[in-house]
């Protein structure tokens, strides 16, 4: 998708754009049943057909939307291993799996995975790969638990 097809696109179809918008408004405010819905539906779908997207195009963005904020939050996540290794706190449980908690981050585990869980800020990040960063986090919350 290229910034200036839309740039393009909002200087010719403003118009159709601003009705589009003052029509959804008005069914929001005065319509208060499952037909508001479809009726918006109905429109948002008339302005994506008019302004030429296909599917296809409108997964593209979204799945490009999707990987860019996965990265900046998992980039995101390595800067806090790395600022709050000193405050991690190791702990072992019996069954051979680990627990590092910080004020921000959650990495759990076992000692011979290469996978572990991540869970930053109370949201899971899902299974990671044990990077230089992981395993440098890990190594400092065990120094942190002696």
């Amino acid at each position: 998708m290229d910034v200036q097809v839309w740039i393009e696109f909002f200087k010719q179809n403003w118009l159709v754009l601003v009705i589009a918008l003052v029509v959804l408004l008005l069914i929001a405010n005065l319509v208060k049943t499952v037909v508001k819905w479809g009726l918006i539906l109905v429109i948002v779908a008339f302005v994506v057909i008019y302004s030429g997207m296909s599917l296809k195009d409108l997964g593209q963005v979204a799945s490009t939307l999707t990987t860019q904020t996965t990265d900046a939050v998992k980039s995101e996540a390595i800067k806090m291993m790395t600022s709050e290794a000193k405050e991690a706190k190791f702990t072992r449980k019996a069954d051979g799996t680990f627990v590092i908690k910080s004020p921000n981050l959650e990495v759990s585990g076992s000692a011979d995975s290469d996978k572990v869980k991540v869970t930053f800020r109370d949201v899971s990040l899902g299974e990671w790969s044990r990077s230089d960063a992981l395993n440098a986090f890990i190594q400092e919350a065990k120094r942190n638990s002696k």
